[in-house]
Order: C-alpha cells, then structure tokens, then sequence
C-alpha cells in the first residue's frame, strides 16, 4: 500500500479505533470456536464493558500457525477497517530450530554465524505466520547474577554492538522492506537494564552519563542503524525514571537524537508498573506519562484502552501524539506487506507439515553451536583417547539443554549427551565403550519448577542419593576416564533467575569430590545459562568443556568435540569470577589512582581485597583449542597513507584450528577516565598446522573514539596504548601510538 493510501485509510479511523491499533493482549483473550471474547481475561486485565477487541492492533505469543490463521481470519471478519492484526512472540535464539543461548553464540566471535541462525529464526517464524520477534536482547551484562546473561550479549560494548547489528539484519533482511522469509526485529530493553542494582531482576539502574553513553547504549544505537523496526523499553528505573515513562530517553534520545521512526513497545504491564515504582499516582497518570514518552503499544495491560479518551478529552494536545503512534503501527503492518496478504508466509493447511528439520538449518545449529562451546582447561586429556568411558551426571541423558527462552522448541527433538555420544561413536567407528549413571539430581528443591512449561518437571528420584552415587562410582572405578556432565537447571537462568550465588549446586559438587576419589581423569562439561563460579571445582578436573545451553544439536556438537573432529574455537564473552564477592567483574573497568599492579605486593592501600585476588578465574577473551597458536612481532606500518599495526600468528600445534586475534585500546590520559583496556577489533581466522598469518588492523579514529555527555563521538590527541593478545589480560605484545 503506498502512502497515500495508507493516509486515506488512517483518515477513516475513529478515535477509539487508533486507540485500539496501540494495544496488544495474548491469545486468550479471543475464543474462537465461540467466536465471542472470553470474560475471565477481560474482567482481569480491567478492560472497560465497552472495549471491542476486534479492533486491538496485535496480539502476543500466540505461535501455532494454526490458531493464527483462525484467528486472523475472525478478526478480519469482524474488524471494521479490516486492518490484519500483527503476531509477535518471543523467540528469542530459535523457533523450532534452537542454538546455543545468546550469551553462547557471541562466545563464538563469528558474527556471520550469528545472522545466518537468525535467518533461519525469521524463516520459521515467517513460516508459521509470526509477523514480529522479540530479539534481539542487546542489554550489555557484567553480572552473572543477573538471570539474563543468558541471553545478552555478554560483558563487551564491541560484540553487543555487532550482535545487534548482524542479528536485526538476519531477522529482517533487506533494511528498506521486509521481505519473504523475513519479519520485523524488536530491539530491547532500552535502556540499561542489563545493570540491575545487585544483579536482582527488575532493580533499579543508576548509572552515570559517562557509562550509560560509552558502555549501555551504543548496541540498541547500532541496531538502529541496521534498520530495527521495534524498540521495547525497559521494566527498570534509569536514574530514578523508570524507562516506559521516560521523555528524556525515549523521545529526546531516541526519537530525536537518534532518528528513530519505528514502533515502541512497553515490556509487559509496563505501563501499569509505573505507579508500583511511585512515579504515578494513578493508570490515568501512568497512561499520560507513556504515551508523552512516546510508547505506540501498551503490551497486555487496560491503561491506554481505558484512560487515552478521558486524557484527550482534558487535554486535546495529546490527540497528535496518539495519531502518530496509531500511524507508526500502521506503518509497521504495511512494511510488512499485511494490508497485501494478512496471512503472509504462513504454511497453509494444505501443505504437509513435517517434523524433521530442513538439512541447511541442521547445518546452521551445528556450525554455530561448535563455535560457541568453550574449553576452559585442558591437562593434556582431550581430545579422548581412551575408550572406556564412565558418563556420569545429571546431565548425561538430561535433554532439557535448550535454555530457559526455548518456549517454542521441542526437547525431545535435542540431543543429550548420551545420545550424541553413542550416535557419533557408531558413526565414526570409535568403539566408545560407554556407562552411564546420573550420580545425582539436577536440582534438589522444587521452587525453580513452579512457572509454565517446566511446572511439570520436577521428578522425584526414585532412588536415594546412597544409591545414585554407589552406581556412578561402579561405572567409574571400572572406565579409563569419567565423563562428568553438570550444571544449573535451565529454569534457575533466564527473566526472574537471579541468584546471590551462582554457583554449581552442593550436591553435584559432592559428586565430583567422590569421583576424584577413583583417580581416574575426569572432564567436566557445565550446562549453564550464565557464567558459574567454578572455584571449587577448577583444580579437581583434568579439563572443563563449558557448554552453556547448546541447543538441539547440543550433544552431537559435544561429541565432534570431545573426539577432536572439532577443535573447540570459543572466547569467552563474559569475565567468570573466581569469587562471588567480585560480582560484577568485567576487563574495561576504569582506572584508579591507586591500581594494585602499580603498588608492591599485599600492600593495604590499594584497590584490591585483603581476602582475594583481583583477577579472575578466566578471563573475558580466554579459550583453548587443542592447538598451540604463537603470536610474535607486534609492529606498526604505513601503506598507501593508511596506518596498521600488525602481527605474525602461527599454528604450532598438529590440528587445524581457529584463532581470535583481539586488539585492545588503553588511552594513557584523556578528558575523562577511561577504561584501563577496550576491545576495539577483533579477526578470528583459520591457520592449517604450521601455519603463518600475519594479521593487521588499520587505525582507523573508530579505534580510539568515545562518547561525551552530549553524544558526540571524538578523538583526542594524544598516547594509546594498542595490545594485541588471545584474552583481556594477555599484555605481552603492545605498541604505543600517537593520535
């Protein structure tokens, strides 16, 4: 529809029609056999005797391809403009077809891996009739107690950004139009609520002009220059106003600042939040506040439905600002071609449904998950060697390996450990001689099984914990090596997953204490949606596989690994602490002026603790791969007027490997403190055995830029200092440079 049209046809909009554009409510609220409005969710949400839900603007989570044809078909039959109604859900890192958890895939430091799953995410939900996802999550994470760090794109400004941009260009393809086989990306929180206060979900922010600019928004900036046709704003306060009703952040930043002509959309009851935080008095104050913020769509809540008339009405200046909200969503459903086909993409009954997966999105879950897994440690015993294997673990045979935002995957269609393992030695003719035992429970307590679809999957064990360890310690007395799979529940990550000690559970741990006790070697593979402290288990385990949640092709990946067909890639995108009480830990803290490295050894009057080190258990940056790569001559060059510092890098080891070759930034004095080291670029390249690669970076002003209070980028004279190295805290090869 051109924009004519679409003008003509906003001109026929009665008020409360525009009205009705601008709200979003699930899926229960319409009965479609009944073809009448259930009364149970409508008198619970408040909405008034006289609302028409035919004539709301979108509809959330519901997914079944099925259920979305019917509905859209009543509603285009009962809508009085017969405007199509636009499905938006949360899949968040896969439909059917799920990858590792985001946190995971920038692990893999391979952004075309990224976009290439979040193609076939946009295939899928293109497929099933979903118009809208609410990906990508871009909120910038530091502490591992936060649930979310799940799926953020970790600790780094530099992946965020890029994880934002290559993920919003996946999901909707071509900037200009969305096209067959894309859908609209939803950016979100904005902003800031990756920084909770204390890591407890849903906390206040408070953050500095200084480190919100540099550090929290320049990733939803980014997915705003590749063309992000959503935003939703955060549950959290920034700075004392919360984000849904926030002018400055959303109309002053946002829209005027960064130029953003798309749809914004509150989190959910958002709007309604905004008295529990003590910012309105009221849902008629709580309606004014949002849509002054310019919010377009009140996501499952009464407040626009039932307050927009009487505020209007008192103050007619706000009629404007609900016409261009009405017009953004209209706006929104034409570039996605609805007014031309409502039941666009969407597999229509006549075609066969099947339960397998295409080949190319097989092929896309395993390339990304076998870049995302991490080896934290390795004493010479992967890849295995010896056949006889005890596989011992609460997650040796467990499938739930798909991580807490899989709503829409199947876990029967995952891989578990168990079942990659045999799979794969049969394929591969190893003659992997394994037993398996859990040795233990998951979780011991019930409380993390009680929302939605895991309120069913607390199992109690049959057996007692005497029993459970008396059959892992048999297997494992008689195997050559042990095969510890552990981890946290799925459920004990994600939105609501905060933990004041993220750590593996006690009772797993005692396991492995028991184990160490047979002297066989043990690999510990950790399942987990965050970064957990591994203190306690470090120095127990001849090597530790982190596998995060992988995914469906979870253990067939695990396999390939531990077999040496794949040799592990992944850096870590997230600082593990070595300590709880060193939450949140992160590479680009800013200096001080009394920085321990400078002050001699266990001197009190420093910045560092009297009970531990500074540093961490693994660094952000830090992986192993089963090859030995040499870094030497760090050097400076000018070619052709352009200037690059560069360096030789060579496979020394007998696999074929991956190298992430990371450049970091130190400004030795600038107008405000800056960070002690920035990433500032990054090649992850590929190097046969033996094999020299000499890698360069152009110094180009992006290198050494930051953002002032005002939103300027600049560069100032003066020394950097440039390191190049395999992790954060590699500092043997540096350069100083002027600008």
């Amino acid at each position: 529809m051109n924009k004519e049209k679409l003008d003509r046809l906003f001109s026929t909009l009665s008020f409360e029609e525009k009205v009705g554009q601008m709200i979003q409510l699930t899926g229960d609220f319409f009965n479609i056999d009944e073809r009448i409005m259930e009364t149970g969710p409508m008198k619970k949400l408040g909405l008034h005797d006289n609302f028409e839900p035919f004539n709301v603007g979108s509809v959330l989570n519901v997914t079944d391809s099925k259920n979305v044809v019917e509905l859209q078909t009543e509603y285009l039959k009962r809508a009085t403009h017969r405007i199509p109604l636009l499905f938006m859900a949360d899949v968040i890192y896969g439909y059917k077809s799920i990858f590792p958890i985001p946190l995971a895939q920038t692990c893999s430091w391979n952004f075309d891996l990224i976009e290439k799953s979040a193609q076939v995410i946009a295939k899928e939900c293109y497929d099933a009739g979903i118009h809208v996802t609410f990906s990508p999550m871009v909120d910038v994470a530091r502490d591992a107690r936060w649930g979310r760090v799940m799926e953020s794109p970790g600790e780094d400004v530099l992946l965020a950004k890029k994880y934002a941009e290559h993920m919003v260009r996946g999901i909707q393809g071509n900037r200009e139009m969305i096209g067959e086989n894309h859908i609209a990306a939803c950016v979100k929180h904005f902003a800031a609520y990756g920084a909770p206060t204390a890591g407890r979900e849903y906390n206040s922010v408070d953050l500095s002009m200084t480190s919100l600019r540099n550090t929290y928004l320049p990733s939803y900036k980014a997915a705003m220059d590749a063309g992000v046709k959503l935003v939703m704003t955060a549950f959290n306060t920034l700075n004392g106003i919360p984000c849904t009703g926030n002018e400055w952040l959303n109309k002053e930043l946002l829209r005027d600042e960064y130029d953003f002509e798309g749809v914004l959309i509150s989190d959910y009851a958002a709007i309604e939040e905004l008295k529990y935080h003590g910012y309105t008095a009221n849902n008629q104050e709580s309606a004014e506040k949002a849509i002054q913020s310019t919010v377009d769509i009140d996501m499952k809540t009464a407040i626009y439905a039932n307050e927009l008339k009487t505020l209007t009405e008192e103050n007619p200046l706000l009629l404007q600002l609900v016409d261009e909200s009405a017009y953004r969503v209209l706006t929104l459903k034409n570039d996605l071609g609805l007014f031309e086909d409502p039941y666009r993409g969407m597999k229509r009954e006549a075609e066969a449904e099947t339960s397998s997966f295409p080949r190319e999105h097989i092929e896309a879950m395993e390339e990304l998950a076998r870049e995302s897994i991490v080896l934290l440690k390795n004493a010479d015993q992967l890849p295995l060697k010896k056949k006889k294997i005890a596989l011992i673990g609460p997650y040796s045979k467990e499938k739930s390996v798909l991580g807490f935002w899989a709503i829409t995957g199947d876990e029967e269609d995952a891989y578990s450990l168990y079942d990659g393992l045999t799979e794969f030695s049969d394929e591969e003719n190893l003659g992997w001689d394994i037993e398996v035992a859990s040795g233990a429970p998951l979780i011991q307590e019930k409380d993390f099984y009680q929302f939605g679809k895991y309120a069913d999957r607390f199992v109690e064990e049959t057996q007692s914990q005497e029993q459970l360890l008396a059959e892992a310690l048999e297997i494992a007395n008689a195997s050559d090596i042990v095969l510890l799979a552990l981890g946290e529940s799925a459920y004990q990550s994600g939105e609501g997953g905060s933990r004041v000690n993220p750590s593996l559970p006690e009772h797993q741990i005692a396991l492995l204490k028991e184990l160490k006790k047979t002297g066989k070697p043990i690999i510990l593979i950790v399942f987990s949606g965050r970064p957990l402290l591994l203190d306690k288990v470090v120095d127990e385990v001849e090597a530790i596989i982190y596998a995060w949640f992988p995914g469906t092709m979870s253990g067939k990946v695990l396999a390939e690994i531990l077999s040496g067909k794949v040799n592990p890639s992944a850096r870590l995108s997230m600082t593990f602490p070595r300590a709880v009480g060193q939450i949140p830990i992160y590479y680009s803290e800013l200096s001080t002026g009394r920085p321990h490295e400078r002050i001699e050894p266990y001197h009190r009057f420093a910045s560092r603790y009297l009970d531990e080190s500074n540093s961490p258990l693994f660094p952000f940056g830090f992986g192993l791969s089963y090859s030995q790569v040499e870094y030497t001559e760090m050097k400076a060059k000018e070619e052709a007027g352009k200037h690059y510092v560069t360096i030789q890098v060579r496979n020394t080891g007998v696999y074929p490997t991956k190298e992430v070759v990371q450049l970091y930034v130190q400004d030795k004095a600038a107008s405000v403190v800056r960070p002690v080291k920035e990433l500032r670029a990054f090649e992850k390249i590929s190097l046969k055995p033996g094999e020299t690669s000499e890698v360069a970076f152009e110094l180009t002003d992006d290198l050494f830029s930051f953002i002032d209070n005002e939103g300027n980028e600049i560069v100032e004279a003066g020394e950097y200092i440039l390191f190049i190295g395999q992790h954060a805290l590699d500092d043997r090869f540096q350069l100083t440079v002027q600008r």
